[in-house]
């Protein structure tokens, strides 16, 4: 078992003695965050049956589907690496939640109004619970296969704690890795062969969709109000999450598993690099597609954090500026 890691961190706590509402939109998700909560240990269908051949996922959201050497695996070995890319990817989702329990819980702290802090509350609970849900679905579903944290992500979540702007955090939680989260489980809602799967899907995204409502509230007044040199922190600090985000997150332990080579190791990158630059109807794409111009994208340059002087950088992560 993998040892617990601290980060250092250090901020100020302010402690609140008006708690009438005074921004009611969040005062508003805050309402909807008490009225949509839900129990995993109740409200998720645990004793349904395993799909009859084991599967978990659409074999189509697995990267060298369709390929070469998708075409020589046994069934026996496309099941199990179809069960070894889920666990990868809920391993990953489980860190991320984690590590968005423990910023909200500082988030708490640092937030100024009432408003503000009641809505981190309730985040601190939906992501504690999604993280309960997802180790258990993996223990419980997956044979307890977990992997370790990819380490762009772990980078990502040690800036995130350690630090101390309350709005830098969001921008990269709430705007960035949320948003991100969201795609991966709206895809595997409706890829998932696992009914058991699709409702935890379904369950978290009803939660995921007042966080993102979190940032896109509270951050636009605070980009009105910003010096030139915050506004370029905001910036860079923005673009830094989408490359931790969109970049080094490759499922190497599950092939590793299935007992691939190096040599079919790199077959699979490349495979996974040629589909992705010329086939934008692979489902993996276009999900992803979808998602991060629809949402991510349009939302960060909706408030102002993806300008001129940071395209050069957004080019190289495929992002194009949108019109705003």
């Amino acid at each position: 078992m993998t040892a617990p890691r601290t980060i250092d961190s250090s901020f100020t706590t302010t402690f609140e003695y008006d708690y009438a509402a005074a921004e009611p939109d969040l005062r508003r998700l805050y309402e909807n965050a008490k009225r949509d909560q839900w129990n995993a240990s109740r409200d998720i269908p645990w004793a349904t049956a395993q799909t009859s051949d084991g599967r978990v996922l659409a074999d189509e959201l697995i990267d060298i589907y369709g390929s070469p050497l998708w075409e020589k695996l046994s069934e026996q070995d496309r099941v199990f690496l179809n069960r070894r890319i889920a666990s990868w990817r809920l391993s990953v989702l489980m860190y991320g939640e984690q590590g968005a329990m423990l910023a909200c819980s500082q988030m708490v702290d640092i937030v100024s109004g009432t408003d503000q802090k009641f809505f981190q509350a309730t985040q601190v609970m939906d992501e504690a619970r999604h993280n309960e849900v997802l180790d258990r679905y993996i223990a419980e579903r997956l044979d307890g296969v977990t992997y370790p944290m990819p380490v762009n992500e772990r980078d990502l979540f040690d800036s995130i704690l350690s630090e101390s702007r309350w709005y830098l955090k969001t921008i990269a939680l709430q705007l960035v890795a949320e948003t991100f989260a969201v795609s991966l489980f709206r895809m595997m809602a409706e890829a998932s062969r696992d009914p058991v799967l699709g409702e935890v899907c379904r369950r978290v995204l009803g939660d995921e969709a007042r966080h993102m409502g979190f940032g896109m509230l509270s951050l636009p007044d605070v980009l009105k109000n910003a010096s030139e040199q915050e506004r370029r922190e905001m910036e860079d600090y923005t673009v830094f999450s989408l490359e931790k985000t969109l970049l080094g997150f490759f499922p190497l332990e599950a092939y590793q598993d299935l007992g691939l080579s190096p040599a079919q190791i790199d077959e699979v990158k490349a495979y996974r690099r040629q589909t992705a630059a010329s086939n934008d109807y692979a489902p993996f794409r276009k999900y992803f597609k979808r998602d991060m111009h629809g949402s991510m994208v349009q939302n960060l340059a909706r408030i102002g954090l993806l300008t001129e002087r940071v395209r050069p950088r957004l080019e190289r992560l495929g992002i194009n500026l949108p019109q705003v």
